[in-house]
């Protein structure tokens, strides 16, 4: 006989209390589920239920085989979803955290072809800034760039991006270009809050030394346009990634700081839950994010 079918009516008797109650559940012959029931304890050599006239309960060993075998059905259960899963059409809502910069410059200008493609497909992008509870606040998916910190998240790298340190061409003339790290300490750095390192921007020399810069400038934003735009207006120097920066640099209306420094690059992943399988519709979105951003380089990203 087949094991699952076995595992199957065994299961349902100890949910259902008895034979009778667990054929009806199962839609077969109370007869049936005995002989299942029967063939299994033969198979395995051990008595898995007390029976009586009144009442079945399993043994202590059926008790240990019960919990062993519900989570085997469940996993054939996953294992048959999955299937079905992966055979329909992408279809349904998805929602997505990004980050505000790159969701307006970026993702924003992209959407609508994929949902050209995938008519059966909504889409909730919430752009914000900072780092969202996948889980706990109903994302199926978050877009997150720079280093992935340790976690249970699942991430699939999208494309890189560039750390840049700039300043406005008026703003380093009256100030004076920094020649060295230990400079910035004279001068204004504008402040990214929502930096994994805190007041502190870490940058590495060209030896691969590690050094943390105290970030003490006047204007602290949670946004990174924000400080874009206050570099451009020459506020003091900010700390920014090529895909904001865009052309800013190439036409001379930002003027790359320490331009010497080891370049740091900055991945663009998308995160998910973990799971056993991905469903459809989050990985067309995902596979179609990847194929868009295929062959873009760390400078060659237009605001």
């Amino acid at each position: 006989m087949d094991r699952l079918s076995e595992m199957e009516a065994f299961v349902s008797v100890v949910d259902q209390g008895g034979f009778t109650d667990a054929a009806r559940k199962m839609g077969v012959s109370k007869s049936a589920v005995s002989k299942h029931v029967s063939a299994l304890e033969a198979r395995l050599g051990a008595r898995l239920l007390n029976r009586t006239t009144r009442r079945v309960s399993p043994t202590e060993i059926g008790l240990a085989y019960y919990d062993r075998a519900t989570t085997v059905l469940s996993g054939a259960s996953e294992a048959d979803e999955m299937v079905n899963a992966m055979q329909d059409a992408p279809r349904g809502a998805l929602r997505v955290s990004v980050p505000v910069s790159f969701g307006i410059s970026q993702v924003s200008t992209r959407v609508g072809k994929f949902l050209s493609e995938y008519p059966d497909i909504s889409l909730n992008l919430v752009l914000d800034d900072r780092f969202v509870e996948l889980v706990a606040e109903g994302f199926d998916m978050a877009i997150r760039i720079g280093h992935l910190e340790d976690s249970t998240l699942r991430a699939r790298k999208l494309a890189e991006s560039r750390a840049m340190m700039v300043a406005a061409p008026q703003y380093l003339k009256a100030q004076g270009a920094p020649q060295r790290l230990d400079d910035l300490s004279e001068h204004l750095l504008l402040h990214y809050s929502n930096l994994s390192t805190g007041n502190f921007w870490r940058l590495h020399t060209n030896a691969g030394e590690e050094r943390h810069i105290r970030v003490g400038g006047r204007l602290t934003a949670n946004n990174g346009e924000s400080l874009f735009k206050a570099a451009e207006s020459g506020l003091g120097i900010a700390l920014l990634p090529s895909f904001i920066l865009g052309e800013s640099v190439n036409d001379g209306r930002l003027v790359e700081v320490l331009p010497d420094l080891q370049k740091q690059n900055l991945g663009i992943y998308a995160v998910y839950p973990p799971g056993r399988f991905v469903q459809p519709k989050l990985r067309a979105f995902i596979d179609f994010l990847a194929q868009s951003f295929k062959g873009i380089g760390p400078d060659d990203w237009q605001s």
